[in-house]
């Protein structure tokens, strides 16, 4: 009597060979883009390293210091302007970050994805590491540092388009908001794993806390160009189907399965693509609807995770009096909310068809919980986390749905006929305008924190309310589709029909 196939294995081969490389091209470039976030985080770790109270530390006996509060501090950042210092440093990143993002894409298109990834993660952990390298050569200039910060900014921006391009040319719209919820748990998990390995050595020897994630990407560098597999057709898998046909969006609405998730449509026929697709240019770029008001909601959003990510770890010290390594972990809860609402918010928005609406809830609610976490949220351990999850769940939800599902949504619009070689492209406009907004948030946060950090928040206040001000357009429009008064773009994402398309 033969014995049945073994229930393991029965799971195994219900997937399809599709299936396996779509998962396995999820995961590996969930790794890529984990260890450019990992390797970003230590500097928001050790400034409180770098300039600290010194009075509460025990000096050694054969050092004869003159001032008792900074004789333990980092030059240059033991003086009065430190907070201006740190600034200078986040910005030499972002600034640079921000303005090589809007040709990174136009790179991206035309250079083969796996070559252009290798290259910037090796290059962004020998720059990580040079900024660690200060520590043991003793070195006190800030503009090494800033020169180190920029280039690490210009190299990194390699990563965001091609790891999204990547991604988008193996899945299809079905499930994308939920899949790319999921995958873009990457940048939190990345913030996490950063702050807690920087935190290990902050407090010993802080140049370590940049060298070891320094190392990690390198290593994730020499990885993606041995393994990464750039598009279906390199391996003989079919492409997805990016448009979803009438027909289809009852099955794709009501796949529940992970094999539903992960395979491949029902083929359909359509007319071939050419092998050689034009990249498409910046201007074509920004002329696909949604991308401008996306990229402009995103510059807000962006200011204010980026305010966090950079500033929270200083923030929890000073109010809440934790040492460097405390403060670290404690800013981890922040992210490990983001992870939450990423998921979140795409799968509310796969439910709804609605990305522009499922962003306006999200940071409408997002700005009253900001100032309550100014006002209570150190009242006490369990409302510190508490308030640290909900604020890193409603402020990263929209800004992990706009970078990810949209950015693919927009760069596969049914307005580019086809061509699918939009992807990084929008990706970067799209990622490279919020990246403005990720350089003004930490300025204008290290300008204003000395009047007060009730300022602060503020301003992030603000730039949350312009976000849900810029979505509005599309906010009407979906809800008038949800209403009935665009039958056809009522499955849709509510994006304005391209020119020379009827609705």
């Amino acid at each position: 009597m033969r014995s049945s196939l073994a229930p393991g294995i029965r799971l195994i081969t219900s997937f399809s060979r599709e299936s396996w490389y779509r998962g396995y091209t999820l995961f590996l470039t969930f790794v890529f883009y984990t260890s450019y976030h990992l390797s970003r985080k230590p500097i928001s770790i050790v400034k409180s390293e770098l300039h600290r109270n010194c009075s509460f530390t025990i000096q050694p006996l054969h050092l004869n210091a003159t001032n008792n509060e900074t004789w333990c501090d980092w030059a240059p950042f033991d003086q009065d302007n430190y907070q201006t210092l740190f600034g200078a440093l986040d910005n030499s990143f972002l600034v640079a970050y921000a303005i090589g993002m809007f040709f990174s894409g136009i790179f991206g298109e035309r250079l083969p994805l796996r070559y252009y990834l290798s290259t910037g993660m090796l290059l962004s952990g020998f720059f990580t590491s040079l900024f660690g390298l200060g520590f043991y050569w003793n070195i006190h200039s800030i503009w090494y540092y800033v020169f180190v910060q920029a280039m690490n900014g210009v190299v990194q921006t390699t990563g965001w388009p091609a790891v999204v391009a990547c991604v988008g040319n193996w899945f299809g719209k079905g499930k994308r908001g939920f899949i790319m919820g999921i995958w873009n748990s990457h940048t939190s998990v990345g913030n996490i794993l950063g702050s807690l390995i920087a935190g290990v050595f902050v407090s010993s020897a802080w140049g370590l806390s940049f060298i070891v994630p320094g190392i990690i990407i390198a290593v994730t560098g020499v990885i993606c160009f041995f393994f990464l597999v750039e598009r279906p057709e390199d391996v003989n898998c079919n492409p997805p189907q990016h448009h979803e046909c009438p027909e289809q969006e009852p099955l794709l609405r009501n796949a529940s399965s992970t094999e539903e998730i992960f395979s491949s449509p029902q083929p359909v026929n359509r007319e071939p693509v050419h092998q050689e697709e034009e990249a498409i240019s910046f201007v074509g770029a920004l002329r696909i609807p949604g991308v401008i008001e996306f990229s402009l909601c995103l510059l807000f959003a962006k200011l204010v995770s980026y305010t966090f990510l950079y500033w929270l770890p200083l923030y929890i010290a000073n109010v809440a009096h934790f040492d460097s390594k405390g403060a670290g972990d404690m800013s981890t809860l922040f992210d490990v909310g983001g992870i939450l609402g990423g998921i979140l918010a795409g799968l509310v928005s796969d439910y709804t068809k609605g990305r522009a609406t499922t962003c306006f809830v999200m940071l409408i609610v997002a700005a009253p919980m900001l100032f309550l976490y100014n006002q209570i949220g150190q009242n006490g351990l369990a409302t510190t986390i508490g308030m640290l999850l909900l604020c890193g769940a409603l402020v990263n939800g929209p800004y992990a749905l706009i970078t990810t599902a949209v950015s693919a949504d927009l760069g596969t619009d049914e307005s580019l006929r086809g061509n699918s070689r939009a992807l990084s492209t929008v990706t970067a406009i799209i990622d490279g305008t919020g990246s403005i907004g990720a350089a003004l948030g930490p300025l204008l946060a290290g300008l204003i924190s000395p009047t007060g950090w009730k300022n602060v928040f503020y301003m992030l206040i603000t730039a949350d309310l312009l976000a849900c001000l810029l979505l509005s357009r599309l906010v009407i429009k979906e809800v008038r589709g949800w209403c009935g008064y665009s039958t056809r773009q009522r499955g849709m994402a509510a994006f304005p029909a391209a020119p020379g398309h009827r609705v």
